[in-house]
């Protein structure tokens, strides 16, 4: 029960108590969140270079292979 001197009832202040810990663990969940994006987006970044890296080798390949493109193998549809 609050006194004459208390500045909040003590309902208005449990939810007030409440309100702030809602509002840490909205934090906390938004800085893991925060986090778990920017790992995302750095590993989508290695793996397009990766890509990038792979098309480049698979083009050296080819052109080793066939050097002339009338000896390439025509497409898998004819």
């Amino acid at each position: 029960m609050s006194t004459p001197s208390d500045p909040l009832p003590d309902s208005l202040e449990r939810r007030f108590v409440e309100l702030e810990m809602r509002l840490a663990f909205q934090e906390h969940a938004l800085a893991e969140l925060s986090e778990a994006l920017a790992d995302a987006r750095a590993e989508g970044s290695r793996n397009a270079e990766l890509v990038r890296h792979l098309l480049a080798d698979l083009k050296k390949v080819r052109s080793e292979l066939y050097s002339d493109p009338g000896d390439e193998p025509p497409p898998p549809h004819y």
